[in-house]
């Protein structure tokens, strides 16, 4: 006989098998009860939570012919819609029967009675794929079915059901199957079949599901394939490239240290061996979560993930406040995995960042009891009233028909010749003189300032520069200098390019409130750099910080041509050239 897999062996057969879902279990059981059986229903939810699975059972429970206890699986109905061969519960896949044709022999076949038991019932699965033609063809028979017949519709895209379909069924929301109810229903199949187990190793399966008993079941089969005797972590762990706690623990420890080489190492050696770094970002949020929440609570019985052994390592030394910074790095890192070419880069940047979090402290300076009494004063002085100014009307001046000559002298005007810029990216010589020059202090402020972007977006005399930088951060910035990462190199030669555009500098004056130059790199190039600065700091091989001057835009007087223009208008003016 052909091998079955798990999840259609152990398929439940009544309510009281099925994991999770009792606020559905129990209404559905009060309605066979009480013989309120309504004439359509739309179970929705993800997939895997036993949509068509209950669907079955109800089937059978309201065809059951015993007075109790239904379904009682010992009748004929039970037993011919367990091994689907019932003439009146027919299931339908919506997604290879969607046309109009279709659903018009389906209303032709409603009409006639069942042939076995007490109801027809039509099981639609993925109700959603059918066409809107499909859908208006069947709103008749739904509004006014047949008192025999009853429809169960399943989808896991409600939102895309016609509303009119909707309003005319009882609707159920399946939701994800709690790990504890999973955990207990692969631990009955486990010891049905004799195989032993790790029970970290089923956790983890569970947790891998995601809310789904099919997945758990699926994932189970394969991982008994591949260790065929006894089900352990490290099995599942080596089957889907799944990082042990100790090795994230040991991960975190090493930004705890500040022993970026090793970090490194490890990160590379990871990305090597296969391990899927996204889930790896959301196990070390799960786990410093849960290492905030023990500070909070100072309650193990909160950890999942954690012994309680491990909870001290896991918090690395680190404050509250500075765990709490690592999670947002790590969840801004994971959102911007989904435009990202190379996940292991930004994955390496986002731990050299957790290394130092930068924690805002705000501090309030106490106001002094004289000053208080200085600014009360103040406030309570009268209102002084200001004159009004006099207003003198000067008599307008007589002119004479015939334009006045004014001679003016006309200046050469001075030749001003400004250095091309390079479309090339930045030397890595450069970035790290920079760095070298950066300071912590700079970077918290200029940070801190270029919030202000947002309100620039949509302003007409700024959205170019403003949309430009959208997306950037800063990387490092010193007295006289900013480093922008930014999402490719295109964008950034264009800001390398316009380190003397005096609008942009000007927007940047703006945004800053100083006069900087403005450099951008690619997250790609900030990894790499950093990973040379370290290096090279260790090694005692640093260069010089790079310094330089900025030259403010100077302030031109008016020649006198302008003065003269200004005074009598450029019609009165007769210019006479050396």
């Amino acid at each position: 006989m052909a091998y079955k897999a798990l999840y259609r062996t152990y398929r439940p057969t009544n309510f009281d098998e099925v994991a999770g879902q009792q606020h559905i279990v129990k209404t559905l059981q009060n309605a066979v009860r009480q013989n309120k059986i309504a004439h359509a229903y739309l179970f929705c939810g993800p997939r895997g939570t036993g949509k068509t699975t209950i669907a079955k059972i109800f089937a059978k429970a309201i065809n059951c012919e015993a007075d109790d206890n239904k379904p009682c699986l010992k009748c004929s109905n039970c037993l011919a819609v367990q091994d689907g061969s019932h003439p009146d519960v027919i299931e339908i896949d919506a997604a290879s029967n969607n046309g109009v044709d279709e659903v018009r022999e389906l209303i032709e076949k409603v009409k006639y009675a069942p042939l076995k038991g007490k109801y027809k019932v039509y099981i639609i699965d993925e109700v959603h794929m059918m066409s809107a033609g499909a859908f208006n063809a069947l709103l008749k028979t739904i509004e006014e079915p047949p008192e025999h017949v009853i429809f169960i519709f399943a989808t896991t895209e409600p939102q895309k059901v016609l509303p009119t379909i909707i309003s005319r069924c009882q609707r159920y929301d399946f939701t994800k199957v709690s790990i504890n109810d999973m955990k207990q229903r692969l631990i009955t199949v486990l010891n049905y079949e004799n195989i032993k187990y790790d029970d970290e190793a089923i956790r983890l399966i569970c947790q891998l599901a995601d809310g789904g008993v099919r997945d758990a079941f699926s994932i189970l089969d394969q991982v008994i394939a591949y260790a065929q005797d006894e089900v352990q972590v490290h099995h599942v762990n080596e089957i889907y490239g799944i990082m042990t706690v100790k090795e994230k623990i040991e991960l975190l420890q090493m930004v705890g240290d500040k022993d970026a080489l090793n970090l490194m190492n490890k990160v590379s050696a990871l990305i090597e061996k296969g391990i899927d770094i996204k889930r790896c970002t959301m196990d070390l949020i799960d786990i410093l979560k849960e290492t905030v929440i023990h500070d909070y609570t100072q309650d193990s019985s909160m950890l999942k993930i954690l012994a309680d052994d491990e909870i001290h390592s896991a918090k690395i030394n680190k404050s509250t406040k500075e765990r709490l910074k690592m999670i947002e790095y790590l969840m801004d890192a994971y959102d911007k995995y989904r435009f990202a070419a190379n996940v292991g880069s930004y994955f390496e940047v986002c731990l050299l960042n957790m290394i130092e979090p930068e924690v805002q402290t705000t501090v309030q300076t106490p106001i002094k009891a004289e000053e208080r009494k200085n600014v009360s004063r103040e406030t309570l002085k009268p209102v002084q009233t200001i004159p009004e100014p006099e207003v003198f009307y000067m008599p307008e001046p007589e002119f004479m028909d015939m334009p006045q000559e004014i001679v003016v002298e006309r200046k050469a005007k001075p030749t001003v010749v400004r250095e091309a810029k390079s479309a090339k990216p930045l030397k890595d010589e450069m970035i790290l003189r920079l760095l070298v020059g950066a300071n912590k202090a700079f970077k918290q402020a200029d940070s801190d300032k270029m919030k202000a972007l947002d309100d620039y977006y949509h302003d007409p005399a700024w959205a170019k520069e403003a949309n430009l930088l959208r997306g950037s951060k800063i990387v490092a910035s010193g007295e006289q200098y900013v480093i922008l990462s930014v999402d490719n190199q295109a964008i950034a030669n264009q800001i390398n390019e316009l380190d003397s555009d005096n609008k942009f500098l000007s927007f940047m004056n703006l945004v800053l409130s100083k006069s900087k130059k403005v450099f951008a790199i690619t997250a790609t190039h900030q990894s790499d750099v950093i990973k040379e600065f370290v290096r090279r700091q260790k090694n005692g091989t640093l260069p010089e910080p790079m310094s330089f001057e900025i030259e403010e835009e100077k302030k031109t007087e008016k020649s006198d041509r302008e003065i003269v223009t200004d005074l009598f208008g450029e019609e009165n003016l007769i210019i006479k050239e050396d």
